[in-house]
């Protein structure tokens, strides 16, 4: 078989699904933040897929394929056996239940970006991206779960809300925007949206990592407040979804 450039994003994605492949493998030994680490290792790996695509201009129907395959493991199975070891094994069949909805949902998300993609660069996401709903669940666990004890108090009684929460997400009509690129040309365009991205990464940076769970949080209510600010608009202007499809609205994007 004849090697092409297009192996090169191909085998960050292979990397990608070993990465959530590790995070099972950790979370059965109740590895908890060493799960929830390969699991942002392996969204790490899935973004520089794209990126390698791009650079070598090799991207393929199958590349999108073998990617979502991917990201079902890593961002649907993995972070649904996270959540069950963690505690929600603990809430038997409700638990269980619950634990499967990132994997079901997520996988529901991916089949319908695959027969909606047209192209290979999208300006938003229609629904919250499975990686983003599976980094939140783990920088959840980063912060609030501790060896030996768990997770204790509150977090203990959120966890299942937050799983439910970001599963339905998924499968919603809630806009969320790409990740910007840092060029001239994005930052003309979406000065906003650049201006956050890059803030988002310093208070992280800043915080060693403490305030990862909020900023996450913070771009996942603000894609939420924005959908329904926009429904509003489109319900007394009397637009429906399809004309706003069309029209590509993007007046209080970032």
């Amino acid at each position: 078989m004849r090697i092409t450039r297009a192996v090169v994003p191909s085998l960050f994605t292979v990397l990608n699904v070993v990465s959530g492949f590790l995070s099972i493998v950790n979370a059965s030994k109740g590895e908890i933040h060493m799960a929830a680490w390969f699991i942002i290792m392996a969204g790490i790996f899935d973004s520089l897929d794209g990126v390698m695509a791009r650079i070598t201009k090799s991207s393929s129907q199958f590349g999108v394929e073998l990617d979502s395959l991917a990201d079902v493991v890593s961002f649907g199975a993995a972070p649904s056996y996270l959540v069950y070891q963690a505690h929600l094994h603990s809430l038997n069949t409700i638990g269980l239940i619950i634990s499967a909805m990132p994997l079901v949902l997520g996988a529901i998300r991916l089949a319908r970006f695959n027969v909606q993609l047209v192209g290979f660069d999208k300006d938003y996401f229609k629904g919250l991206p499975i990686p983003f709903q599976a980094v939140t669940i783990c920088a959840f666990m980063l912060q609030f779960y501790s060896v030996g004890y768990g997770l204790t108090g509150v977090a203990q009684t959120a966890l299942a809300p937050l799983v439910v929460f970001l599963s339905v997400l998924m499968v919603t009509n809630v806009r969320y925007s790409t990740l910007p690129k840092l060029s001239k040309r994005a930052i003309k365009a979406h000065p906003w949206r650049v201006g956050a991205f890059v803030l988002g990464v310093l208070l992280v940076v800043a915080s060693v990592g403490k305030l990862l769970f909020a900023v996450l949080m913070a771009f996942l209510l603000f894609g939420v407040i924005r959908s329904t600010v926009e429904w509003a608009r489109r319900a007394l202007s009397g637009i429906d979804d399809e004309d706003e499809e069309e029209q590509e609205v993007s007046s209080i994007d970032i």
